[in-house]
């Protein structure tokens, strides 16, 4: 489960605002990458309210959707998403695409950080606030969990949603991952402009369609 100890480090040092940011949608043949950035008052936090904060890859859907409603009602959460999309992954590629999320993410919150913690090992450039990354941050740190959980959440009502207007490949469950359900599809349908055509099967598919004219 995840803990304090790295906003705890930090507040030793007399630092007060310190923020979690995680992105979700890396790897998707489809959809935006988004991220999300949150800042949780430690000192408010209530140990209910805690048990629902993990990576959000380890949280079923319901648990994930939960611990989004509890943390927005509690009123101790400041979070902000910032989001790429598919066109600018296509132009610069999907790891600049995912810093620029996190910048924009970072950006419109309310309040700046001292300090960012980021889960991984890559400090976006350009990023204008202190930053450290954590390898597995989102298991350890309880600020870069709520963020993805504030990024996953997002992200999977917009690919809900995006599915009720391109109805077959499945994204309302697959979050346009390449399930078999997604490739058959896309073999089926064709890519639609909501696709990575940067991405290897859905470049082969506007390949083939390619020689086919």
């Amino acid at each position: 489960m995840p803990s304090f100890r790295h906003e705890m480090r930090f507040e030793g040092q007399g630092i007060a605002r310190i923020a979690g940011i995680d992105e979700a949608g890396r790897g998707p043949l489809a959809g935006p990458v988004v991220a999300a950035i949150a800042v949780i008052e430690r000192g408010a936090a209530k140990r209910k309210l805690l048990r629902l904060i993990d990576d959000s890859k380890k949280l079923a859907l319901e648990d994930r959707e939960a611990a989004y409603e509890a943390m927005v009602s509690s009123g101790i959460v400041q979070f902000s998403v910032g989001e790429a999309s598919v066109e600018e992954i296509d132009r610069i590629n999907i790891l600049q695409a995912t810093f620029l999320a996190m910048r924009r993410a970072l950006q419109s919150l309310t309040q700046q950080p001292d300090i960012v913690l980021i889960d991984g090992n890559q400090l976006p450039p350009q990023l204008g606030c202190r930053a450290e990354t954590i390898i597995g941050g989102d298991a350890a740190s309880y600020s870069i969990a709520a963020a993805s959980i504030f990024a996953k959440v997002t992200r999977d009502r917009y690919m809900a949603k995006l599915a009720e207007s391109f109805p077959g490949y499945g994204w309302d469950t697959n979050r346009g991952y390449s399930s078999a359900e997604h490739l058959a599809a896309l073999d089926r349908l064709g890519p639609t402009p909501h696709h990575r055509a940067s991405f290897a099967p859905v470049r082969a598919k506007y390949a083939e369609t390619a020689e086919l004219l």
